[in-house]
């Protein structure tokens, strides 16, 4: 390290207040005093999730004696995000709350953060890091993008109520997780080769998440609060490592690229993990890695593991391979300036994602 890095100042946004188990969705009202939050919260929700967890919400926010408004969302889309905003002026919001999967807190943390005031992230599913990381997803113009906003003031994960969530979007979370290992691989590539700015620590913290999730793979399980509290955990470390670095380096490499791809040519791209977990595979042979163990664990967790279990024909899965690395193209990976078709028709045959 230079004399330029030890004098070089460095802001990190992390949550203050994180709160895992059962029935802490009652406890949202009690945070919101805790973290010292007054006036009016806009609680920003889906149709299904508003019953599930968003109404609850309210109710607690109001025996703590704040105003309490909703609003539902059904994308993570710009004219949403408008409307929220515009919602949360015409009550006078002072802080948002984020109740859901990916698209009302990815909403809620766009929203708050254009508008210079915080948000709270509840999650009802534990499919992805967006829970506790500074990024969130948009989709603009018909594709989705990865846009820098602000980290959670406060996480409440109410265990029993992700617990009954469908299975398939805790092991979803599980492949978003394990895909920390590629992404960290790319990432020192990247800094070997370009000199890319690395965190050694945000690097660590985001392996390590990786690793609980694959030494557990054998006792992850559907209905299960025990899972719940060890994907949680480790998702928000998967966030925090985020925060950390900066960027969505720890947590993002070429087998985001990979999912991002599908996302924008597979006529129904499965889910955001399910994608990055097959991609991690793939990416993990490129790198020389134990892709096997990879695999193994994902198949041990019942994530997908090939294009059939995807539900995506094997035509798209190349033509994401071949066209992946222009997914945001500064962004150096193993890729590097991509693949040709023969070598991705080859890479997925070997790895077993398609037959």
């Amino acid at each position: 390290m230079n004399e330029k890095d030890l004098n070089a100042s460095k802001r990190m946004q992390l949550p203050r207040d994180i709160l895992v188990g059962p029935d802490t969705i009652n406890d949202v009202g009690n945070v919101c005093k805790e973290l010292k939050l007054d006036g009016c919260a806009l609680v920003v929700t889906g149709k299904i999730t508003k019953q599930i967890a968003g109404e609850r919400v309210v109710k607690t926010l109001s025996e703590e004696g704040y105003e309490a408004d909703t609003i539902i969302v059904s994308s993570a889309s710009t004219p949403e995000l408008e409307h929220v905003k515009q919602r949360a002026g015409e009550v006078r919001a002072t802080f948002l709350v984020g109740v859901g999967g990916g698209k009302p807190i990815d909403i809620a943390k766009l929203a708050s953060t254009q508008l210079g005031i915080p948000f709270l992230s509840v999650p009802t599913a534990a499919s992805h890091d967006g829970i506790a990381s500074s990024r969130a997803s948009l989709t603009h113009n018909a594709h989705t993008v990865s846009v820098q906003a602000q980290t959670p003031l406060g996480i409440i994960a109410d265990t029993k109520i992700i617990a009954s969530a469908p299975y398939r979007l805790l092991a979803s979370g599980c492949g978003d997780i394990i895909s920390n290992y590629t992404a960290v691989k790319d990432w020192q590539l990247a800094n070997k080769l370009h000199g890319t700015k690395y965190s050694e620590y945000a690097a660590a913290m985001s392996q390590m998440t990786a690793k609980i999730i694959v030494d557990a793979s054998n006792s992850i399980k559907p209905g299960l609060e025990a899972s719940v509290r060890i994907v949680i955990k480790a998702l928000i470390s998967s966030g925090v490592a985020m925060n950390i670095a900066g960027s969505s380096r720890p947590a993002s490499g070429s087998e985001h690229k990979f999912s991002h791809t599908l996302d924008r040519i597979a006529p129904k791209p499965a889910l955001h993990g399910e994608q990055c977990g097959v991609g991690t595979i793939m990416m993990m042979y490129l790198h020389k890695g134990d892709w096997q163990s990879i695999r193994d664990s994902l198949r041990s967790i019942g994530a997908p593991t090939n294009s059939e279990e995807l539900g995506i024909d094997d035509t798209y899965i190349i033509e994401a391979l071949v066209h992946a690395h222009e997914i945001r193209p500064a962004r150096h990976t193993i890729l590097g300036t991509g693949l040709t078709r023969e070598m991705a028709e080859k890479l997925a045959r070997t790895t077993g994602v398609i037959t």
